[in-house]
């Protein structure tokens, strides 16, 4: 082996690769990326989760209870009701993760021992309902005492009940099948519609599919149509295993289901169009993917707890489209929801499809001209 012959092929690989940007981009950005993701974006002690109160006591001891447990910033009150069936309408609706109840007779069940609050869970997402447990030990508020009771040298704590909806019995694969629809859309529709007008210009067939009437919408729009089909097939293979192995339920209607996952097939192919006509090969399509689906695993929700990230990583997974399909998938498999009481989602949604269809449609007439 020749000295001089293997450096000069080490010089050449090094200039190469320094040539290649995205290359470049994917050896720099992605222990960047997985660093500043798993140190700062990912934190599995959930703080700060969306909270309904309902207080229908209304007294001094009531109140403080009620500021007791904001005090654990476990939750932060964002939606107050007047009775425990608004709390389960916003729960089912996602706007809430937990719901505080805290009944009229609040006082005399003090003096009873009976239950004085219930804390209303989330069952869809598990770790929910592990943070929701540290609620029901919230200790009575020195302010507040009971001045019937006979003085304890510590405070004593109060006796309030946890209900968890949805999937009580914690089992993992009814939170995980629904998310998991998502992340295999993710993860192949991209992938598929990222290579595709970039495998046709390798292989030479886009200057013949140009020389004929297509207009480059309908090419586009021609090469999105197929892979919906397969994606609606493979979420009803996803559905159908989920069903039969697991018994993951499906509450809500089933086209809401199949609409829900027809927005993210088409999101998803509107962003792989994208990353095709940026592309210069179809290795760097491949790369090019790896940079969205990592971020849409890890910030999503699918792995780690949303509620558990800071607010600029919670910003960053608002513009990903898997964060939205997960919602609105364990809305409506889990809660029984509908697509109309989840609109936010929806129209997040709509406009990513509208705003990546654009982006890709103008970015491939620049390239053909």
């Amino acid at each position: 082996m020749n000295g001089r012959r293997l450096w000069a092929i080490v010089v050449k690989e090094l200039r190469q690769l320094s040539r290649d940007r995205i290359t470049l981009a994917m050896i720099l950005g992605i222990p960047v990326m997985q660093l500043v993701l798993f140190g700062y974006a990912i934190n599995l002690n959930l703080r700060g989760l969306d909270a309904g109160i309902a207080d229908q006591a209304n007294t001094a001891g009531s109140r403080a209870l009620v500021m007791d447990m904001l005090a654990t910033e476990v939750v932060s009150a964002v939606r107050t009701a007047n009775t425990p069936d608004q709390l389960m309408a916003m729960l089912r609706r996602g706007e809430i993760s937990i719901g505080i109840a805290v009944p009229p007779d609040f006082e005399r069940r003090r003096i009873d021992g009976r239950p004085v609050a219930q804390v209303l869970v989330d069952g869809s997402d598990t770790t929910v309902q592990s943070a929701a447990a540290q609620l029901a030990q919230t200790p009575l508020d020195s302010s507040a005492p009971d001045l019937r009771a006979p003085p304890a040298s510590t405070p004593p704590t109060l006796r309030i009940s946890v209900v968890s909806f949805y999937n009580p019995q914690r089992v993992s694969a009814i939170n995980i099948v629904p998310g998991l629809i998502g992340v295999i859309m993710t993860m192949t529709m991209v992938l598929f519609t990222a290579i595709a007008i970039v495998r046709e210009r390798e292989r030479g067939n886009m200057e013949l599919l140009i020389a004929t009437p297509l207009t480059s919408s309908e090419l586009m729009v021609g090469k999105v149509l197929p892979y919906i089909v397969i994606g609606l097939v493979q979420t009803s293979v996803i559905l159908a295993l989920g069903i039969t192995l697991f018994a993951v339920p499906i509450r809500g209607g089933v086209l809401d289901v199949y609409l829900a996952s027809g927005l993210l097939i088409v999101a998803n192919l509107s962003l792989g169009l994208l990353i095709s006509t940026q592309a210069q090969s179809q290795f760097q399509a491949m790369q090019m993917t790896f940079f969205v689906f990592l971020p849409s695993i890890l910030l999503s929700g699918f792995m780690f707890p949303f509620a558990g990230m800071p607010r600029a990583a919670q910003w960053i997974a608002e513009v990903l489209p898997l964060t939205h399909f997960l919602r609105l998938i364990r809305g409506v498999m889990l809660r029984s929801a509908g697509l109309l009481e989840l609109w936010p989602d929806v129209l997040a949604l709509v406009a990513f499809i509208a705003v990546m269809m654009t982006a890709a449609v103008l970015r491939f007439r620049k390239r053909l001209d």
